[in-house]
C-alpha cells in the first residue's frame, strides 16, 4: 500500500519499513518497539529523507530525481502534516509548442495555474527551472517567469525547481525578484559510499529492465571506478550510466545465437546461396534438394533457439533473473570509455610488464637508468600502488642532444599506451614569452581564442591516458613552472573555462639540456677500458654534478615534486653502431614495401658510423649520414632504372672510398648479418 501512496512503481526498504510501522500490531512492529525505536520519529525521518526538494544542484547529482520522486503521503499519524497528493512535472517544451499567436502561451499557463490553485495538494516540479526565463516571450508579451512570480509570492503555488549551479548563477541570480521567491537547497554530489547505496536501491529496476542480475561487486566497482577515472561528470549519474551500459552489453552478448546455431546458420546461408544459383541456372532438381536441406536446417536452428528460451524461462521461474553483470564487465566499460586499462592484470600482461626493459631496449640503446626508472613507474601504476592523487610518474630527463630523451618518450607511448600518437608533445620554446603561457590552459574571456581551449588542457581532456612530453623545459617562461606545480602535486589543472582537467593518468616527462657540458666533460672518461663498478662510480659522480646544476636553474619546490631526475649518458661509438643498425632497418622496411631487397656490407656500416658519430651531438648526425650515403645513392639508381621492383641490391664502399650500389637482379645476394639486411 505504501508504494501507491508515494507514487512509486517499485518496492523499496523504506516502503516495507513504513508499512510495518503503519500496521502497528505486527511482530516486526513489536520487535522495533522492544529495541527502543520510536515509530513516529522513524516515520518523520523516512519522509524527510525521501521528500527533500532541490533547486540548485550539480549536473548528474540527482536534482531532477529528487523532485520527481517526492512522496505523496496520506495518513502517517496525527502529528504529521499532509505534504501532497500529487507531484506534477511541468514540461516547458510541450507548453510552448504550437503557440503561434500572441497570448496563446499565457492562456495555457494561466489555465494550468488555475487548476493548481483549485487543487492545493499539488506540487509543481519544474526540471531545468532556468528555462522559465524567456519561455514564451515575444514582442509585447511576458515570459513564464514573470507570469509565475505573483502566484509564488502569494503562496498560491507550491513549486520545486531543479537546475545546475552554473545555470542558477547565469539566469536566476540575475533576476532578484525570481530568486527571492525560491528557497535554494544545494544538493552536493554524493560520496562513493552513498552512491553505492543509491545503486543498490536501483538494482532491482535495472535487473528487471535488462532481465539479468548485478553482483554487489559490480555496483561497488561502478561507483569507485567512475569516481576515480571519469572526472568530468558527477556521481551517481556516471555510475548509473555504467551499470546501465554494462547491463545492455551483457544482455546483448547472451542474446546472440548459441555456437551450435551459428554453425548451422552459416551452412544455411551457403545452401540458400547455392539454391538461388541453381534456380538461375534452371537446375530445378538440384534446387529442390537444396530447398529440402534448407528447411531441415531452419528446423534445427529453431529447435536450438526454442531450447535456449526454455532454459532462460526455467531460470526465471526458479528465481534466477538471467546472466550476471560482474566487476569485470564494469572494468571493461570504463576502459572503453576512457582508454585507461583498469582490468586486473592478466598473466600475459604480467610477463610483458616484467620484461618491459627488454622491449624498450630494442629502440633505446644504452640509458639503462632511464629505462629502469620508467619501467618501475609503469609497473607501480598498473598494479594500483601509485598515489591516486598524482600523475603516474613525473621525470626530468637531463642530457646532451641526440642521446635518446625524446625517443624514450615515443617508445613508451608506443609500447604501453598503444601508439606513438598517445603522446602530447609541447615544445617549450613556443612558451618563452609571458603572454604565450595562457595557450596551455586557454585564453581568458574577451581574448582571441577563448572558445578554443588550451593546447595542454584540451589534449588531456580528450585523451586522459597518455604521455605528456615537455621538450626543452628550461626554455619555458617561469610562469609555466608555477602552473606545473599544481599538476605535479595534485594531478589536476583548471582551464580558462573553469573546468578541472585530470592529470592522474598521465605520465609527465620533461627533457632538458641543462648539465650537458658536465656530461660531455665527464663522459670522455667512460670508455671500454673501465669495468662496470668504475662506470657506475663515474656515472654517479656526473649525476651528482648535473643535479647540482639543475638545482641552480630550477626552483626547489619544482624539483622536489618530481619523482626522479634522470641523467642520460653520452653515447659511445659501439652504441652509435647499434643505433645505425636500427636506422638502417627502417630504410630496409620502407624498401620492402617497394619489393626491393636491400643489404649493406660491414665496410659500409663502418663508414656510416665514422661519419655519423660525434660525442657532442649524439645520434643526430647519424641520420644525416645515412641519408647522404645511402638514400641519396639509392635514389639516383632507382631514378636511372638500375634498381627497380623485385631487384636485390647491395650497398658497399669501393677501394677509393666511394659508396656503390650493386644490383644483383632478382637473385639471392650474398648472406650478411640479419640486422643489416631486409
Amino acid at each position: 500500500m505504501q508504494c501507491p501512496i508515494q507514487g512509486h512503481n517499485y518496492i523499496g526498504s523504506e516502503h516495507l519499513l513504513l508499512g510495518l510501522l503503519r500496521e502497528g500490531e505486527g511482530v516486526a512492529a513489536r520487535v522495533l518497539e522492544s529495541l527502543g525505536a520510536d515509530p513516529n520519529n522513524i516515520r518523520t525521518q523516512v519522509i524527510r529523507m525521501v521528500g527533500e526538494s532541490t533547486e540548485a544542484v550539480g549536473a548528474g547529482v540527482g536534482g531532477g530525481s529528487s523532485g520527481q520522486k517526492m512522496p505523496t503521503l496520506e495518513e502517517y499519524g496525527t502529528n504529521l502534516t499532509k505534504l501532497a497528493e500529487e507531484v506534477i512535472t511541468l514540461d516547458m517544451g510541450l507548453l510552448v509548442a504550437g503557440t503561434k499567436y500572441r497570448g496563446e502561451f499565457e492562456e495555457r499557463l494561466k489555465k494550468l495555474m488555475e487548476e493548481i490553485k483549485q487543487n492545493d495538494d499539488i506540487i509543481l516540479f519544474i526540471d531545468e527551472v532556468h528555462t522559465l526565463i524567456g519561455a514564451g516571450a515575444a514582442e509585447g508579451a511576458i515570459d513564464a517567469a514573470n507570469i509565475l512570480k505573483p502566484a509564488l509570492a502569494r503562496g498560491e503555488l507550491q513549486c520545486i525547481g531543479a537546475t545546475t549551479l552554473d545555470e542558477y548563477r547565469k539566469h536566476i541570480e540575475k533576476d532578484p525578484a525570481l530568486e527571492r521567491r525560491f528557497q535554494p537547497v544545494k544538493v552536493p554530489e554524493p560520496t562513493v559510499e552513498e552512491s553505492i547505496q543509491i545503486l543498490r536501491g536501483l538494482r532491482e529496476r535495472y535487473e528487471l529492465h535488462h532481465k539479468l542480475r548485478y553482483t554487489d561487486d559490480a555496483l561497488v566497482a561502478a561507483a569507485q571506478l567512475s569516481y576515480q577515472y571519469i572526472s568530468d561528470r558527477f556521481l551517481p549519474d556516471k555510475a548509473i550510466d555504467l551499470i546501465d551500459e554494462a547491463g545492455s552489453r551483457v544482455r546483448l552478448r547472451h542474446a546472440q545465437l548459441p555456437d551450435e546455431a551459428k554453425e548451422l546458420d552459416k551452412k544455411l546461408r551457403q545452401i540458400t546461396k547455392d539454391k538461388n544459383e541453381a534456380v538461375r541456372g534452371q537446375d530445378f532438381e538440384k534446387a529442390g534438394e537444396l530447398r529440402d536441406e534448407e528447411m531441415e536446417l531452419k528446423a534445427q536452428i529453431t529447435a536450438i533457439i526454442d531450447k535456449s528460451k526454455e532454459m532462460v524461462k526455467a531460470e526465471t521461474e526458479s528465481g534466477e533473473v538471467g546472466p550476471l553483470v560482474t566487476e569485470a564487465d564494469i572494468q571493461h566499460i570504463v576502459s572503453s570509455w576512457t582508454g585507461i586499462p583498469v582490468e586486473k592484470v592478466s598473466s600475459d600482461e604480467s610477463d610483458r610488464l616484467l620484461k618491459m626493459e627488454e622491449t624498450l631496449h630494442t629502440r633505446i640503446i644504452g640509458q639503462d637508468e632511464a629505462v629502469k626508472a620508467i619501467s618501475r613507474a609503469i609497473r607501480r601504476a598498473r598494479v594500483g600502488l601509485k598515489n591516486p592523487n598524482r600523475p603516474i610518474a613525473s621525470f626530468i630527463f637531463s642530457g646532451p642532444t641526440g642521446v635518446g630523451k625524446s625517443e624514450l618518450a615515443k617508445a613508451l607511448a608506443s609500447y604501453y599506451f598503444g601508439s606513438e600518437e598517445a603522446m602530447i608533445r609541447l615544445d617549450m620554446s613556443e612558451f618563452m614569452e609571458r603572454h604565450t603561457v595562457s595557450k596551455l590552459i586557454g585564453s581568458p574571456p574577451g581574448y582571441v581564442g577563448y572558445t578554443e581551449g588550451g593546447q595542454l588542457t584540451e589534449a588531456v581532456r580528450r585523451r586522459p591516458y597518455t604521455v605528456v612530453l615537455f621538450d626543452e623545459i628550461e626554455k619555458a617562461h617561469p610562469d609555466v613552472f608555477n602552473m606545473m606545480l599544481q599538476i605535479l602535486e595534485d594531478g589536476r589543472l583548471t582551464d580558462s573555462k573553469g573546468r578541472t582537467v585530470d592529470f592522474k593518468n598521465t605520465l609527465l616527462i620533461m627533457t632538458s639540456n641543462v648539465g650537458s657540458s658536465v656530461i660531455e666533460k665527464g663522459g670522455r672518461k667512460i670508455g671500454f677500458d673501465l669495468d662496470s663498478d668504475e662506470k657506475d662510480t663515474s656515472y654517479n659522480r656526473i649525476k651528482s654534478l648535473v643535479t647540482e646544476e639543475l638545482k641552480q636553474y630550477f626552483r626547489p619546490e619544482f624539483l622536489n615534486r618530481l619523482d626522479e631526475m634522470i641523467v642520460f649518458r653520452q653515447l659511445t661509438k659501439l652504441e652509435v653502431k647499434e643505433i645505425a643498425d636500427i636506422m638502417l632497418k627502417e630504410v630496409f622496411d620502407r624498401l620492402k614495401a617497394k619489393e626491393i631487397d636491400l643489404q649493406v656490407t660491414e665496410k659500409f656500416r663502418d663508414r656510416v658510423v665514422d661519419e655519423g658519430y660525434n660525442p657532442s651531438y649524439g645520434a643526430r648526425p647519424l641520420r644525416r649520414a645515412i641519408m647522404r650515403l645511402l638514400e641519396d645513392s639509392l635514389a639516383e639508381k632507382m631514378l636511372a632504372g638500375e634498381v627497380k621492383e623485385g631487384d636485390s641490391a647491395i650497398v658497399d664502399v669501393d677501394s677509393d672510398g666511394k659508396v656503390v650500389v650493386l644490383n644483383s637482379g632478382g637473385g639471392i645476394a650474398e648472406p650478411l648479418e640479419p640486422a643489416l639486411s631486409a
